[in-house]
């Protein structure tokens, strides 16, 4: 089975993803995470996709489908895997059927995660990646004990360019001109369920549980 998670940037679709994962027993796919993991090696595709998350954009779909497609030719995902924030707009989608071909055109389950834009913004905003082994801190829900130090190594902590305010605005205009238009594609086919992503983790995973059953 296919297990599309989709939703605006800091509705808690990769928190869901992992946890559904262990669950499950099959793969979290997050394309940030692939995309992220080649900027940091600077390969060519992946200096390539930081100029467009520096600013807000969405990566063009021919990247993010090589990426894609050698991820899901490994082993751990013969049996199915969970895409966490793809497809984004209605060529992916396209994409994404062809590249599944038929063994998956009637196993493709859809999550759409919804919260509201205030909150969103407060979420992202305030989130704060250490600079030496990436651990992840919220200024709001989880501070780290010594302000703007990581707790794990002590390293400097810093707001990614994808979390600022006017990138936040920038990336939730996209998402609802690109991507909404992809829950009516999937709600037309039976195939969504819509997620009240507000409350704790757990009361989000037991709507996510209810969804699937």
């Amino acid at each position: 089975m296919i297990i599309i998670l989709i939703g605006p940037p800091g509705v808690g679709k990769g928190t869901q993803a992992k946890m559904l994962s262990g669950r499950i027993q099959v793969p979290q796919v997050s394309t940030g995470d692939i995309l992220r993991e080649a900027v940091k090696e600077k390969s060519p595709l992946g200096l390539e996709a930081k100029d467009y998350m520096d600013r807000g954009k969405l990566v063009p779909d021919e990247i993010i489908m090589k990426f894609l497609e050698e991820r899901l030719k490994k082993p751990d995902c013969a049996k199915g895997c969970i895409l966490d924030g793809f497809p984004r707009n209605i060529s992916q989608v396209h994409a994404l059927e062809k590249l599944l071909g038929r063994r998956h055109k009637d196993t493709i389950r859809m999550l759409a995660f919804e919260v509201s834009e205030v909150e969103l913004l407060k979420r992202l905003s305030g989130r704060r990646v250490c600079k030496k082994c990436g651990s992840m801190y919220h200024i709001i829900f989880d501070p780290p004990v010594n302000d703007g130090l990581c707790n794990k190594c002590g390293g400097e902590l810093y707001q990614r360019d994808d979390d600022k305010e006017d990138v936040i605005r920038a990336r939730m205009e996209v998402y609802r001109k690109d991507t909404e238009p992809i829950i009516d594609y999937y709600e037309k086919s039976g195939v969504l369920r819509r997620i009240n992503a507000e409350g704790t983790v757990d009361q989000v995973f037991g709507r996510v549980e209810e969804a699937l059953r």
